[in-house]
């Protein structure tokens, strides 16, 4: 499991004075308004920087980050990832996960027969769609809801699933 998680992508500068657009790639975007501070992808890592301002325009968040008070302090860091850490990422219901945490995870049918890996999810609305990648056969599709994910461990990596009908095709 990844000790960071991405949050949003830094798009584009908003005005003048410090501000950057955000596109969110977490669930709640509500959850800007909580954060205290982000990290910041680099070339050598990460840095952290602190918030100082959050509001919403249209589907994006816009950020002002402490210190950055031009255009200039901040017109550097457009098109880099912000990510939180574990501690601060929001608290998941049950049957919820982070979708870093499933990546990657196999994926058996009923009788532990692996039918492949997790190399994506489609977020479509209505449900989830995990995409199950297979040797020598095209991408299992599989729905995210109760009928099908039986259990899922992610400690062990392993995701436990049953192929409703026409599923497999």
């Amino acid at each position: 499991m990844e000790d960071i998680l991405q949050v949003g992508i830094l798009s584009s500068t908003h005005g003048v004075h410090g501000e950057m657009k955000v596109f969110p790639t977490t669930d709640d975007v509500n959850r800007f308004k909580k954060l205290k501070n982000v990290l910041l992808e680099t070339q050598d890592g990460h840095k952290e920087l602190e918030i100082e301002r959050v509001r919403f325009f249209k589907q994006f968040v816009i950020i002002k980050f402490k210190g950055c008070d031009s255009i200039n302090d901040i017109e550097k860091y457009k098109g880099k990832s912000i990510f939180v850490t574990r501690e601060n990422a929001v608290r998941l219901g049950k049957d919820e996960y982070f979708i870093a945490d499933l990546i990657g995870l196999a994926v058996k049918d009923e009788d532990d027969v692996i039918l492949g890996e997790i190399r994506d999810v489609l977020e479509t609305g209505a449900n989830d769609v995990y995409v199950v990648k297979r040797d020598g056969k095209k991408d299992l599709l599989i729905p995210a809801i109760k009928q099908c994910i039986l259990d899922v461990d992610t400690a062990a990596g392993i995701m436990k699933v049953h192929l409703l009908e026409g599923l497999d095709d």
